[in-house]
């Protein structure tokens, strides 16, 4: 695969400058890429709805010239997101019944999901959280301590999940002091931390992170969101090691999507690539139905037939679980095949 030059400029950058500098147009990325632009109304159109943000190293590693790359397709708008489709809807999983309090999701008995940021490094066209109301939850760090009261308040929570947008987006300073009060409540066990920032931004992994994740008394997991192997390059390899070398949990948790990873040979690579840079494979989930994004929709047929092959090539240690959430359930519904596990 040909890539894009990676500038050493862009690896010597702080994360945040990387972010600030990211690509935001349609038109930005098709000349980045070499790419004749097709389409470009209606995909202005399309990002006008759902901003385009895509930060310099997860361009570089889109193969410039191919408009069927795989992470191109994750980040690009397309016309596609503009046709409203019978049962997809703005909030599929009813977050909004179980967003009691500003900050917080609770959906499911002993856990819960703390909003901690409600911006992300990247916007994937796919996003189940595209039209969230982050603005009645974006909190201040004061305000983080009233919706801690909720975790408090209920001694069955053993664990809070850093979620968003994405984490990761907090500043050090931030993230610090949210992790400390969090590790204050007696009965939370365990932190984790759902991000897919250290994939388009690899620089946000610091020693000074791993360092603050690494002291803290509560068991911490981080949670990526990889999609396709090609997302696996030698630099995030090597900041990820700073995450390993301080003893945290690496899993992944990946999309189902048409035209980007719905073969069973590009699950199985992904997955083989997932434990050699030290990630579990963890779950594999079939999309959730929001508006705008049924082109990525990959049929539970389909999930299934591809899902046996990688059951019968897979050792059990990297193979996924198949699942779906649904509004209501008490916890994220498995997708079996026939075979025996």
């Amino acid at each position: 695969m040909h890539i894009i030059t990676r500038s050493a400029a862009i690896e010597q950058q702080d994360w945040q400058q990387i972010l600030a500098s990211a690509i935001r147009s349609p038109e930005q990325l098709f000349s980045a890429l070499h790419l004749a632009p097709t389409h470009l109304s209606d995909r202005q159109l399309a990002a006008s709805t759902f901003p385009v943000l895509v930060p310099a190293p997860y361009l570089q590693k889109m193969e410039p010239g191919n408009p069927h790359d795989p992470l191109l397709r994750q980040v690009l708008p397309d016309a596609e997101e503009l046709i409203a489709m019978p049962g997809y809807v703005s909030d599929p999983l009813d977050e909004q019944h179980a967003n009691i309090t500003p900050g917080i999701v609770h959906k499911y008995q002993g856990r819960l999901l703390l909003l901690a940021a409600t911006g992300c490094a990247v916007n994937c066209r796919y996003c189940f959280r595209r039209h969230f109301d982050y603005a009645d939850n974006r909190l201040s760090r004061r305000q983080w301590q009233s919706a801690l009261d909720y975790v408090r308040d209920d001694p069955s929570i053993s664990e809070v999940i850093l979620s968003g947008g994405d984490p990761l987006m907090l500043k050090d300073e931030a993230l610090a002091e949210l992790v400390d009060t969090i590790g204050q409540i007696p009965h939370v066990r365990r932190l984790r931390i759902h991000t897919r920032l250290p994939v388009v931004i690899p620089q946000r992994l610091t020693p000074a992170l791993a360092q603050l994740l690494g002291h803290s008394r509560l068991s911490i997991s981080v949670v990526l969101h990889i999609n396709h192997t090609h997302e696996i390059d030698e630099l995030f390899r090597q900041h990820l090691q700073t995450l390993r070398q301080a003893g945290i949990t690496l899993l992944n948790q990946s999309v189902l999507l048409q035209g980007v990873n719905n073969q069973a040979a590009t699950l199985i690579e992904l997955s083989q690539s997932l434990f050699d840079a030290g990630i579990l494979p963890y779950y594999l989930h079939l999309l959730d139905p929001v508006t705008g994004t049924h082109q990525f929709d990959t049929p539970t047929a389909e999930a299934l037939a591809i899902y046996q092959q990688l059951h019968q090539q897979l050792p059990g240690y990297l193979l996924p679980r198949l699942v779906r959430e649904e509004a209501g359930k008490a916890g994220k519904s498995l997708i079996m095949t026939n075979d025996k596990f």
